[in-house]
C-alpha cells in the first residue's frame, strides 16, 4: 500500500467504521449528543437517520466505545428478520441461547432480564442499525418492548438508526403509536465544503501526517464536487487518489492524481448522480452513469458449506481481511490482516490479492488479479465467496423478456391468419 510512501502509520481512508477517525462536524456532534441522552432519559425512542455513507455506523461505534461499564448493550445490524428472529437476536446479544424458545418464552425471558438488570443498577440499551429494513411487525415488537417498566421508570433504552426511508416508514398510519413514543429525531446531513476539507485533514492527521500537506489545496473543491460531502465517498475517492499518486511516485496528491482516481472509479459529479437528467451529462455513455449507491453485484460468504454473510457491491472498493478495520471481516487464522480487495465499477468487478500469506484461489489456481465473472467462487483459506453479478442477471431478464415478446407476436400473427416466421432447427 502507500503508507511508507506518504510516511503514515495507518490507512487514513478505510471504509470500516473506526471511532479513532471520527470527525465531529456540528451535525455529527449533535447526533452523538442525542444518542448519549438515552443513557440519562428512558422516556421514548431516539431516531437517527442519514443518507448512505453519512457516518451513522461510525457514530454508533464511537458512542458504544465511550459507554460506562454499567450499560448493557444489544446491538442489532441484521434487520431483515421476522419478529421471532428479532427477539432471538436481542437475547443472543444479552448472552442467552434462545433458539428453541417459543415466542411467549422469548418475551418472558427478555422481560425478566430487563427487570433484573434494573434491580442490579445497570442500564440496558438496544441500538438498531439499518432500521429502515425492519418490518412493521418487528417495529411493533420494539414498541411493546419499550413499555417494559418498573414502578418508577421504563427499563429499556432504544436507538433506531437508518437511511431516510426509515422516516417515511415511521410516518405511516400503521406506526402512529410508535411515533408517539419518539422523544428525539435527527437527520444527519452530508458535510459542507469547509467540513469536507477539515474531514480530510483530520483523517490524515490521525493516520500520522503530523501537519504535512498531502493533498494540494486545489483538490478540495474537486473532492467536494464529486462526493457531495458524503464521508464514505470522500474516503473512497481520497484512498484511490493516494494509490494513484503512489503509483506515479508523486509526493502529494494533486488535481492530476485526483482526476486519475475519478476516471478509475468512473464517477460523475455528485450533483449529476442525484439529477440524472442534468444536461451536462447528456453525452456521457450510459454504462458510465452509475450512481454511487447502485448495487452492481453481490458476494455470498460461506464456511464449511454454511451461509455466513451476504454483501452488496456498489461502485468503489471493498477490502476483505481478518481484522475489524476491513469492510468485510473474516475472523480466521487462514486470512491475512488485509487479504484482498474487490473494486467495482460500471464495467465489472476486479479481485486483487493484497500480498496475503495464504493467497486467493479461483478454480484451484492462485490468482493475483482477476476480472470476476458471474458465478465465480473465490477461495480464501477455509472460506468461499461466490460472486453474483447483478448486471448479468438483469441482462438475462431482459433477454428472456424480449424472447417472450417474440412468442406473443407469433401467436398474434397466427390469430390474424398470418404466417409467422418458422424457427430454425439445429
Amino acid at each position: 500500500m502507500y503508507l511508507e510512501h506518504f510516511r503514515l502509520t495507518e490507512l487514513p481512508f478505510r471504509l470500516s467504521p473506526d471511532p479513532a477517525f471520527l470527525y465531529l462536524s456540528k451535525e455529527h456532534a449533535r447526533a452523538k449528543a442525542y444518542m448519549e441522552s438515552t443513557i440519562w432519559f428512558t422516556d421514548g425512542f431516539v431516531i437517527i437517520t442519514g443518507e448512505i455513507g453519512s457516518g451513522k455506523t461510525t457514530l454508533i461505534e464511537t458512542f458504544l466505545r465511550e459507554l460506562e461499564k454499567d450499560v448493557v448493550v444489544a446491538q442489532v445490524a441484521q434487520t431483515q428478520i421476522s419478529p421471532t428472529e428479532f427477539l432471538q437476536t436481542v437475547l443472543v446479544q444479552f448472552g442467552f441461547s434462545p433458539f428453541k424458545m417459543r415466542k411467549g418464552e422469548l418475551l418472558a425471558t427478555l422481560n425478566q432480564f430487563l427487570v433484573e438488570q434494573y434491580a442490579a443498577g445497570r442500564k440496558v440499551l438496544l441500538i438498531i442499525d439499518e432500521a429502515q429494513n425492519l418490518s412493521n411487525r418487528v417495529l411493533e415488537e420494539i414498541r411493546l418492548l419499550s413499555g417494559v417498566e418498573t414502578t418508577k421508570e421504563k427499563v429499556l433504552r432504544i436507538i433506531l438508526c437508518g437511511q431516510p426511508e426509515l422516516n417515511e416508514k415511521l410516518d405511516s398510519e400503521e406506526l402512529i403509536q410508535l411515533v408517539q413514543r419518539v422523544r428525539l429525531r435527527f437527520h444527519l446531513t452530508a458535510l459542507s465544503p469547509e467540513d469536507t476539507h477539515a474531514y480530510v485533514l483530520h483523517r490524515l492527521e490521525v493516520a500520522g501526517s503530523h501537519g504535512r500537506q498531502i493533498f494540494t489545496e486545489d483538490t478540495y473543491p474537486v473532492i467536494f464536487r464529486y462526493t457531495g460531502g458524503v464521508p464514505r465517498l470522500i474516503n473512497t475517492l481520497c484512498d484511490t487518489a493516494m494509490m494513484s499518486a503512489h503509483v506515479l511516485e508523486r509526493d502529494k496528491v494533486g488535481v492530476e492524481e485526483l482526476n486519475a482516481a475519478i476516471e478509475e472509479l468512473q464517477w460523475v459529479e455528485f450533483a449529476a448522480r442525484t439529477n440524472r437528467m442534468r444536461a451536462a451529462m447528456a453525452d456521457m455513455p450510459a454504462p458510465r452513469q452509475v450512481g454511487f449507491d447502485q448495487i452492481l453485484a453481490r458476494i455470498i460468504v460461506a464456511h464449511a458449506g454454511e451461509h455466513v454473510e451476504e454483501r452488496p457491491l456498489r461502485p468503489g472498493r471493498l477490502i476483505i481481511g481478518r481484522t475489524s478495520d476491513n469492510d468485510l471481516q473474516i475472523d480466521s487464522k487462514f486470512i491475512s490482516r488485509h487479504h484482498c480487495q474487490i473494486i467495482t465499477n460500471a464495467d465489472g468487478s476486479v479481485l486483487e490479492d493484497l500480498n496475503s500469506t495464504n493467497g486467493v484461489y479461483l478454480k484451484s489456481k492462485r490468482v493475483r488479479k482477476h476480472h470476476l465473472n458471474d458465478g465465480d467462487v473465490i477461495v480464501l483459506g477455509k472460506h468461499e465467496i461466490m460472486y453474483l453479478d447483478e448486471r448479468s442477471a438483469r441482462a438475462r431478464a431482459q433477454h428472456e423478456g424480449s424472447g417472450s415478446h417474440e412468442v406473443v407476436s407469433d401467436e398474434k400473427a397466427r390469430d390474424k391468419g398470418e404466417r409467422a416466421p418458422a424457427s430454425r432447427s439445429n
